[in-house]
């Protein structure tokens, strides 16, 4: 029996259809009672790797180190042995020289190889990706290694400055004048070798950021960007210290071996030497501190990063401009636009990062655009922040 076509077209009542009656068997074919048409499951979209898109400028970070970081990694890998070798010379021979002067300069040794090692430690830190609580990811690592070099050196030296006092203070020791010379002469070979093994002539000139190494276009009327990896420059300094305290001790050596009275050049020499140590590093802790309080890198004026801002088209004006560095190479710039109501955002936009970017080396810029307001003239906190 045949279900009436009045009871329905679902699948539940017609179990048999007419049209499935065929052959001479007249065998019957069952339709699927659950049957239901495929539909293939949505994919879930895959990340692509635009070649440009709005700001950014640069393909994905590759995994590693980038070829100046491996280059700064070989220097100072290959200081760091020559350091370790020589400090264990100066050593022995201050020791059998009973010089305080040597002493010092394999005190100063041993504060670079703490350095390194710590610089190491942060390019291999600075490698690691930004995670959603480190944003920004590691780079500031490289900074806090240069500070702790620093640092290190200041307060060996603080110790060896108050041991030369002790010496000129009380006058019962002896100096060995042949061992004291033939040390110091190879001293001041090993800071010359470590000196030419970190010297940097600064990676090639770029056309564009390049993530945390990159070089301007265009240089302000401020001082020029240092170049290189700041661990490195920061090692290289105090190699240049121990270089000039190297010296002094040499020459102090030569008038002992002729001189033995003139022992006193021995502690004199320390003094001195150390405070020109101290005086090298100036530089170097002036810039760490400058980037870790947020200040404006040295290389880039707030003024000219304001008027490239407002000579793009459509834009008004510019307020919450802010400038700050990561590392001494690792530039970062956001600020608000105010635009005309009949400029295209999305073009002032492209075109403020672009000037950015190519004017300043920006690594990373953060731009927010709103329609002008007449009352924005009268804002207090629209005012560009006064001169420090």
């Amino acid at each position: 029996m045949e279900p009436s076509p009045a009871t329905g077209g679902s699948e539940t009542t017609r179990l048999v259809s007419p049209r499935d009656r065929g052959g001479a068997g007249g065998s019957l074919r069952l339709k699927s009672l659950f049957t239901e048409p495929s539909e293939p499951l949505p994919e879930e979209p895959k990340p692509v790797e635009m070649p440009f898109h709005h700001c950014h400028r640069d393909p994905l970070p590759q995994p590693g180190l980038t070829p100046e970081r491996l280059q700064a990694q070989r220097q100072l890998c290959a200081a760091c042995a020559v350091c370790c070798v020589f400090m264990a010379g100066e050593v022995v021979g201050g020791y059998l020289a009973h010089s305080l002067a040597i002493m010092t300069d394999a005190a100063h040794l041993l504060a670079d190889v703490g350095s390194m090692i710590g610089s190491l430690f942060s390019l291999w830190l600075s490698t690691r990706p930004a995670t959603r609580t480190m944003t920004f990811g590691w780079h500031r690592s490289e900074t806090l290694g240069a500070l702790a070099s620093v640092v290190s050196l200041w307060m060996v030296t603080g110790i060896l400055l108050y041991l030369a006092f002790i010496r000129l203070l009380h006058s019962d020791y002896h100096i060995e004048g042949g061992a004291m010379l033939l040390t110091a002469s190879i001293a001041v070979c090993a800071n010359l070798l470590m000196a030419f093994v970190l010297h940097q002539a600064g990676p090639p000139h770029s056309h564009g950021s390049r993530g945390a190494e990159y070089a301007p276009l265009e240089e302000g009327p401020g001082d020029p960007l240092p170049l290189g990896n700041t661990s490195v420059r920061a090692a290289f300094v105090h190699v240049l210290g121990d270089l000039l305290q190297s010296l002094g001790v040499l020459a102090a050596s030569v008038l002992i071996y002729f001189k033995p009275q003139y022992k006193a050049a021995d502690p004199i020499s320390t003094f001195l030497f150390s405070i020109c140590a101290l005086g090298s590093t100036a530089p170097t802790l002036r810039d760490v501190l400058r980037v870790l309080m947020e200040g404006s890198p040295r290389s880039v004026g707030f003024e000219p990063v304001r008027d490239t801002l407002l000579s793009v088209p459509g834009v008004r004006a510019t307020h919450e401009l802010h400038l700050w560095s990561l590392t001494l190479t690792y530039h970062v710039a956001s600020a608000h636009l105010a635009i005309d109501s009949t400029a295209d955002p999305e073009a002032v936009l492209a075109e403020a990062t672009s000037q950015l970017h190519s004017r300043f080396g920006f690594s990373s810029c953060t731009l927010q655009v709103e329609q002008y307001q007449p009352e924005m003239a009268q804002c207090l906190r629209c005012r560009d922040p006064p001169q420090a």
